[in-house]
């Protein structure tokens, strides 16, 4: 009689299929090679090792500071032990690449390439983060900066009842069609976060343009949480596989199987929050626009967290601009690079090449975290640092509590970004968007109700 031993002894691995394997093969007596014909049949597919050594990836960045390079040390060692993940086929980084997380993360302003599998810790829990310009001619900057502050919502949650935009029926429906977002919670988040760019490096702008002296309006943020409970969602299933498929793979880099009934319901269902991050936008820019009586010149975005396909290849985009026209099959104008409240937002082009794989920077990312920043700016006040930082430009915080992690010293050097976007051939600069101002969300939490009641406490 054939037990659970003999399977083990054979090298399959345990798990609810035993049972039924073990009275089949006993009931019919299969020894042999037929034994092991129909435990390969029904039993799991065997374990896929991590590959043996990291697969090359592009670098598309150097170093000019120790602080600098130290970042790139992490950033390079985190590629090389992801580069081992058996989906991989290629990789990049930009010259905003910064950590992300624990070693073996994507990191931001990385690009990786895999076969037949889609991975959500590589597109994280900012599905769709992306930037949307409306050309809205000549028109004072102040005034629109004005009106919009008094459209967009910052912060946690979402927009009170009476202040909410209508869900697009098509785009509700799809949520109700799939899997991963037809939940109670999801629909409903759905509803209360359109036309709401939540908080950290997201932001609403006021420019002009340097060929044209036309004003702009560009806004910054993701899908808030909608796709914060899709990441969620896909990251429990990827967990699933990983433990059935690659064991040995780090869980921050499990996958859903495209051609799985799970891999293509997420993909749908990260196509339905692509649609839903845009109108988030498309909100935002409507109102501002009707309010102005404003006629639009021009309008485009881009993503620049997201999962993008070619055939069997999944290209995951962690702070990475899409440049090849595949990605983005509603492109409508050049890519967006914005990169700190005090600088012009580069309006670029550029072609796929081998080293930037169809993709371009998203930004000018960060050497420090944002708490090492914090720790290093302790020499003055917030206020001295926002009055030294935001001088010449209109910089506005939604809850009118300074973020000093969001000013321009918590960012790369905008101007060496620049260079190296030349230096690797990574795009064309054709415009620039001068600063007027900006409006981000600040630190909300400083007055936020726990904070308020611990304060009242002591």
């Amino acid at each position: 009689m054939t037990n659970g031993k003999d399977l083990l002894d054979l090298g399959f691995k345990s798990g609810k299929w035993f049972k039924e394997a073990i009275e089949h093969i006993n009931t019919h007596e299969l020894s042999g090679d037929a034994l092991l014909a129909y435990l390969r049949a029904v039993g799991p597919p065997p374990e896929i090792p991590l590959l043996p050594t990291p697969l090359p990836f592009y670098e598309n960045i150097r170093a000019d500071t120790a602080v600098e390079q130290q970042n790139i040390d992490y950033v390079r060692l985190s590629m090389q032990q992801l580069m081992r993940t058996p989906t991989v086929v290629t990789g990049a980084v930009m010259p905003d690449a910064c950590p992300a997380g624990p070693l073996g993360t994507i990191p931001v302003g990385g690009v990786v390439v895999t076969r037949n599998a889609i991975h959500p810790g590589m597109h994280s829990a900012d599905i769709c983060c992306s930037v949307m310009l409306t050309n809205l001619g000549k028109i004072d900057p102040k005034t629109v900066l004005d009106v919009a502050q008094q459209v967009t919502h910052f912060g946690p949650g979402g927009r009170p009842a009476e202040r909410r935009y209508a869900l697009p029926a098509d785009i509700l429906a799809e949520f109700r069609e799939n899997s991963f977002l037809s939940t109670e919670k999801s629909i409903s988040l759905a509803q209360e976060h359109l036309g709401t760019q939540g908080d950290g490096n997201h932001f609403l702008y006021v420019g002009t343009s340097r060929a044209t002296g036309d004003t702009m309006l560009v806004t910054h943020h993701g899908s808030r949480g909608v796709g914060a409970r899709l990441y969620s969602a896909g990251m429990k299933v990827a967990e699933r596989f990983r433990q059935q498929l690659s064991p040995a793979t780090a869980p921050v880099n499990a996958w859903l199987p495209a051609d799985s009934p799970e891999g293509q319901a997420y993909w749908a269902a990260l196509q339905t929050v692509r649609r839903w991050t845009k109108q988030n936008h498309l909100c935002l820019h409507d109102d501002i626009v009707q309010r102005l009586k404003a006629a639009v010149q021009q309008r485009y975005w881009n993503e620049h967290n997201f999962v993008f396909k070619a055939g069997d290849l999944y290209y995951h985009a962690k702070g990475a601009t899409p440049l090849d026209p595949q990605f983005m099959p509603d492109i409508t104008g050049p890519r967006i690079i914005p990169l700190n409240m005090a600088e012009p937002i580069l309006i670029v082009e550029g072609e796929t090449t081998a080293n930037n794989l169809g993709f371009a920077p998203h930004g000018a990312g960060r050497n420090l975290s944002r708490t090492r920043h914090k720790y290093s700016k302790a020499a003055k006040t917030n206020e001295e640092w926002f009055a030294e930082e935001t001088q010449g430009i209109d910089a506005r915080f939604f809850f009118n509590e300074i973020d000093i992690s969001e000013l321009p010293s918590a960012y790369k050097n905008a101007a060496e970004v620049k260079r190296q976007i030349t230096e690797f051939k990574l795009a064309r600069t054709i415009d620039e968007i001068k600063p007027y101002g900006c409006i981000m969300a600040g630190d909300w939490e400083k007055n936020a109700p726990w904070r308020v009641k611990k304060r009242q406490e002591k």
